[in-house]
């Protein structure tokens, strides 16, 4: 289970300070998939990087009792002067994961060839898109992080992303946070919608994306 009480995040901007997330409370619990709706700048990769440990919450508590992966495809962490696979060994490292046993598997998904072996700096951000994620399912998390669409690359990339995640995992608690209400639809089993640094918990998934829509509406408007 992972659980969020009471969260409050809070930058500092030249402008005096902004409260991104109020009083978020949330729960998830072993193989449950939650969506978590919001438009863009309404915090939903603020709360994936608390929930991952990537940051701290101003106040509030979150308890994690499995373990939580880093967003997928995110490549922020490599150390840029090692190589993608120095990157990979390292990471294997900080996990307890013998890195000579999915090696393999980290060539034939990433589709890398020889630029694993050059330092992680000179990727373009879908190299380390592909590696990031293709290091994110030697890894076996009990639960993974999505922050919006996770694919990278064409069409047969995105097939090979899905059926890693969706299908040969299909049994992982996972929290997608995302705009788009077809893709929650498509993978979720329950929904809420972050709404001025809020997270509101509708009864059902249609009443989700009701009041999703109804904010939407409600910011072009303004």
């Amino acid at each position: 289970m992972i659980r969020l009480r009471g969260i409050n995040k809070t930058y500092g901007t030249h402008s005096g300070p902004v409260r991104v997330l109020r009083d978020v409370d949330l729960t998830i619990d072993c193989g449950e998939r939650v969506g978590i709706l919001g438009r863009n700048g309404a915090g939903k990769s603020t709360l994936i990087r608390l929930i991952s440990g990537a940051e701290f919450p101003t106040s509030g508590q979150i308890d994690r009792d499995m373990s939580v992966s880093w967003p997928l495809a995110f490549g922020g962490a490599f150390q840029g002067s090692l190589t993608g696979l120095d990157n990979y060994r390292f990471i294997c490292r900080i996990y307890g994961v013998d890195p000579t046993d999915r090696l393999q598997f980290v060539y034939d998904f990433s589709e890398l060839g020889i630029y694993l072996n050059e330092p992680v700096k000179s990727y373009s951000s879908g190299m380390r898109a592909r590696l990031a994620f293709a290091i994110s399912m030697v890894i076996e998390f009990d639960c993974f992080l999505i922050d919006e669409i996770i694919a990278v690359g064409d069409a047969r990339f995105h097939e090979k992303c899905h059926h890693e995640l969706f299908e040969k995992r299909g049994n992982r608690a996972m929290i997608i946070v995302s705009h788009d209400s077809a893709y929650i639809r498509e993978h979720c089993t329950r929904a809420a919608v972050l709404d001025g640094g809020a997270l509101h918990h509708p009864a059902s998934m249609e009443e989700a994306f009701d009041f999703y829509h109804e904010a939407t509406h409600r910011v072009v408007a303004a």
